[in-house]
């Protein structure tokens, strides 16, 4: 039997070398053959085929779904517009369409110019100056990167001497080493900590800034509400202010460790490897020419056979977006969904999000299974291989000499020990740079999520939306102006000193351009009591919006008070330099909303009571004395409890208590 398994291992070493390289070259080619396919194959097509797309991408209803008979490339379905790229010719020139001028939307995330704009506005906003607090960040986390190549360097030639030594035979000075290298590697880990500690104040200081910047554009000219309401360019901006900010940042901060140190490394360990070199009297030029040629080759095949990566990472974080949208608004509506039953109506559309997102996840690893295998393979295999030519080189090519004693072994196997060490440390950092391109890439689509995002606050505080319109009959009495394919609000706004309210011929236009009513006509004097009555979908609420300014004036013309009654914005003479947010008009909205705070909180909102503001106390509880609901109060724990109040209260109470803020900001 020993004999029997000898043969057969015997045959096995024999056979295995042919094989190994046979299914080497087989899967590599099968691999670069997928990694075309999948270049040269377009996304899947999930376009209804009940909609028309313009040239700018915006969707338009039709009827019969597109042209007939033809079969979808993509989808493999009838061929439906989007799939075509057909263009909006039937509608009429008072349908509005998107601004044909490329949107932040538009955007493909990849590795071009754009990028680079986007980053560096982002960067501007992170790093506002020389003497900021994440310079100084910076300057030690660039410190600590370069102490650190240092020290893999000193390590690396400490091995080498140890190696040296143990050949040698030499007891005491292999000790003597091997207590310094002990010694040394107190200052090794405190750098090593010091590095992952200050990339995550980094991140948490870019992180803060953005945050700041974009609050501060989010809460302008209520661009919460008109992102969400008369903006069509971004979706689920929640998830866009906590996730993507929060992995933009942190990919930054990480990037920049990423590629600060491996530069270091590389020009550091060269220069030595170097010197190594010129010691054993070898050429210096052949090994580093031949590194560079194999890195260029590897590099130049990566970077052509690579996904794109970050379109992928950008559609995956919207799906992510879409799911934990989906959650919320379940979790918001729960009430309602459980009375009427359609707790599988929802389990639906969660499942629905959550398989587009494992679906768009799952390509990306099989994007990323082939894409890492041939990483590994140049990386690991043709680099080591690389490595141990240019480590042969100087030995072999360099000139002949006699150490043949112990003392030249020993030297060359501290040349031996010592330049591995240095060379694993140049391909850790060269492997690093390599890798990092798909970190770049994918920090592209986060990138361009979050410039977007301030890039849309930024023009819906100044009042530029890009609205997703309807394609509708013209109405009979008001047609709307449109510019760039944009519509134009063309009415004229105007303060009244009076307080009272006019509108002279106004009409009541929806953010989709739907037209409810061609003008409308009314005088509102101090005092005057207004009932509108009519049917669902006339436009009262509306009109509504329309004065307090939420939606845009597309004709005629509103006067209303001033939006704040202290003397800076009333423009006196002896004016204080800032506002003070005085409210003139206070608006209850359909939906009674209630706060975080305490019930005292609920009655002054928008405005906070001190805990040492009795008066705000008394007032309050006098008010709810009015709207009955003190015996409320008392039975929820006074003025000051905190609670639910969404699902405290009943749908009376809120209201009530909605009358009591208004009458509390009298």
């Amino acid at each position: 039997m020993p004999a029997i398994l000898t043969k057969i291992r015997e045959q096995a070493f024999r056979v295995q070398p042919s094989i190994a390289v046979g299914v080497g070259v087989g899967v590599a080619l099968a691999a670069c053959a997928v990694y075309a396919r999948e270049k040269k194959q377009p996304p899947p097509c999930h376009n209804n085929n009940n909609y028309k797309v313009a040239k700018n991408g915006t969707l338009h209803a039709v009827q019969n779904g597109g042209a007939e008979g033809q079969t979808c490339g993509r989808c493999g379905e009838e061929q439906c517009a989007l799939c075509r790229g057909d263009a909006d010719t039937d509608n009429k020139q008072n349908i509005a369409e998107a601004d044909e001028a490329p949107t932040p939307e538009e955007h493909v995330p990849g590795l071009n110019l754009e990028f680079l704009r986007q980053l560096l506005s982002l960067v501007r906003i992170m790093v506002p100056g020389l003497r900021s607090q994440e310079v100084a960040l910076l300057a030690a986390h660039t410190l600590c990167l370069f102490s650190r190549t240092f020290l893999s360097i000193y390590v690396a030639s400490l091995e080498g001497s140890i190696v040296k030594h143990i050949v040698q035979k030499d007891l005491r000075h292999f000790t003597s080493l091997l207590v310094q290298w002990f010694g040394i590697a107190v200052p090794a880990t405190f750098v090593n900590s010091m590095i992952r500690y200050l990339e995550g104040r980094l991140a948490l200081a870019f992180r803060t800034r953005l945050v700041n910047h974009a609050y501060e554009l989010y809460f302008k000219n209520q661009t919460y509400y008109r992102v969400a309401n008369l903006d069509a360019r971004i979706e689920n901006a929640d998830h866009r202010l906590t996730e993507d900010v929060s992995v933009f940042t942190q990919s930054v901060a990480h990037l920049y460790s990423s590629l600060t140190k491996p530069c270091f490394d590389l020009l550091l360990i060269v220069l030595t490897l170097a010197t190594y070199s010129n010691k054993m009297k070898g050429n210096i030029f052949i090994g580093p020419g031949m590194a560079t040629v194999v890195i260029c080759l590897t590099g130049q095949l990566l970077r052509l056979l690579s996904p794109r990566f970050g379109a992928l990472a950008g559609e995956e974080a919207r799906m992510r977006a879409n799911l934990r949208h989906a959650h919320s608004r379940l979790i918001t509506h729960a009430e309602e969904v459980a009375f009427y039953g359609g707790h599988k109506v929802e389990l639906g559309q969660l499942q629905s999000a959550y398989k587009q997102l494992v679906v768009q996840m799952t390509t990306v690893f099989n994007k990323k299974l082939w894409y890492v295998m041939l990483e590994q393979f140049c990386m690991k295999y043709v680099w080591s291989g690389t490595g141990m030519v240019m480590l042969a080189l100087p030995i072999l090519t360099g000139r002949r000499s006699d150490e043949s004693n112990d003392e030249g072994i020993s030297a060359r196997t501290e040349y031996m020990t010592t330049s591995r060490n240095l060379l694993n440390s140049a391909a850790d950092a060269i492997e690093r740079l390599m890798s990092s391109y798909k970190e770049v890439v994918t920090l592209a689509g986060y990138a361009t999520r979050v410039s977007d995002m301030l890039v849309v606050f930024g023009e819906v505080a100044r009042g530029r939306c890009v609205r997703a319109v309807h394609a509708t009959p013209t109405h009979p009495g008001f047609q709307v102006t449109f510019r760039e394919r944009q519509p134009v609000p063309l009415g004229k706004i105007t303060y009244t000193n009076d307080l009272s309210i006019r509108l002279n011929n106004v009409p009541i236009v929806t953010p989709t351009c739907d037209v409810v009513a061609s003008g409308v006509t009314l005088q509102l004097a101090p005092g005057t009591h207004l009932l509108i009555v009519g049917p669902n979908g006339c436009g009262k609420s509306s009109l509504f919006r329309i004065i307090s300014g939420l939606w845009p004036v597309f004709g005629g013309e509103l006067a209303v008070p001033r939006p704040c009654a202290c003397a800076h914005c009333a423009g006196e003479p002896a004016a204080p330099p800032h506002c003070a947010s005085r409210p003139v008009m206070f608006y209850i909205p359909q939906r009674p909303y209630m706060s975080v705070g305490s019930l005292l909180d609920q009655v002054t909102y928008p405005s906070r009571a001190d805990a040492a503001d009795t008066e705000a106390e008394s007032r309050a509880a006098h008010i709810l004395r009015v709207v009955r609901l003190d015996a409320c109060a008392a039975r929820l724990g006074g003025l000051r409890a905190t609670a639910d109040w969404r699902a405290t209260l009943s749908g009376g109470e809120k209201q009530r208590l909605a009358m009591a803020r208004m009458f509390y900001h009298r």
